[in-house]
């Protein structure tokens, strides 16, 4: 991985315009999400239907991610969180597991120059144990490489489910009271926010998955209480910053936001 540094605020370089010539819907800032969740299904579901291995669905699956980021930050949503591999996934076969350790490290080092440009900032969301240290190397790489980018943050969830991110809060938690530098009786929703993996980052706004589910599959339960929730048919090789801008409307359009109403936008 080459060194990359960040740029400074103003000079980030726009990202590459979708093959269609489309341009992102102009939606005021206020009716547009601040932070949103992908599910990013379908991609073994995707190779089998056209006869091939679980490993291509995948490996078509990085130029969807490259292409919402893309279309997130021409947007002007400052937060995606993708999910890309949860606590449950370790269930699969032992190969495709391997893979996608591999292809995770390899795409995170083949893009982080393209997503540094345009101001992406990366973090990443999850638990160490099991997860593979050469994957860690490379996310807290590309942490730090883009930790001053303010455009928006790709938060990669690699190991992470939200079961388990309120488990380790709550085992924080306890050991603060058990130091006793934390008295139960004043435990808070706050409290919990501050212990989660990514204390810092805002609740989720919307919620996209992809592959025809509709279920939440266990991903930031906490963050997304009061999320909207839009399920796509199409596998996640087929999604493009085009499903992201459609979802982003429909959000807007939608007028009630954490139990009171507002006007909402009609896009055109």
């Amino acid at each position: 991985m080459t060194d990359v540094q960040s740029s400074p605020r103003g000079s980030y370089a726009e990202p590459y315009p979708h093959p269609s010539g489309a341009r992102a819907p102009q939606i005021p800032r206020q009716f547009l999400p601040r932070h949103v969740a992908v599910v990013m299904d379908g991609n073994g579901r995707w190779a089998n239907a056209r006869g091939l291995p679980r490993t291509e669905g995948h490996k078509a699956g990085e130029r969807s991610l490259l292409d919402v980021v893309a279309g997130a930050v021409e947007l002007g949503v400052e937060h995606v969180s993708a999910y890309a591999f949860s606590t449950e996934n370790w269930k699969r076969s032992p190969d495709e597991v391997a893979f996608i350790m591999r292809f995770t490290k390899e795409v995170m080092e083949r893009q982080l120059e393209t997503m540094a440009s345009w101001g992406v900032r990366i973090r990443w969301s999850g638990r160490r144990p099991r997860l593979w240290n050469s994957v860690i190397k490379v996310l807290e790489r590309c942490e730090e490489a883009t930790r001053d980018n303010d455009r928006c943050t790709l938060t990669m969830c690699m190991n992470y489910g939200g079961r388990a991110e309120l488990a380790d809060a709550a085992a924080a938690i306890a050991r603060e009271v058990a130091a006793g530098r934390l008295d139960p009786r004043r435990i808070t929703e706050k409290t919990v926010q501050r212990h989660l993996y990514v204390p810092d980052a805002p609740d989720v706004d919307l919620f996209l998955r992809s592959g025809g589910e509709q279920r939440t599959s266990n991903f930031m339960i906490w963050q997304a209480a009061y999320a909207e929730m839009v399920y796509l048919p199409e596998a996640w090789p087929d999604v493009d910053r085009l499903h992201l801008w459609r979802a982003v409307e429909e959000f807007a359009r939608r007028d009630r936001r954490y139990g009171g109403a507002i006007d909402a936008v009609k896009p055109a």
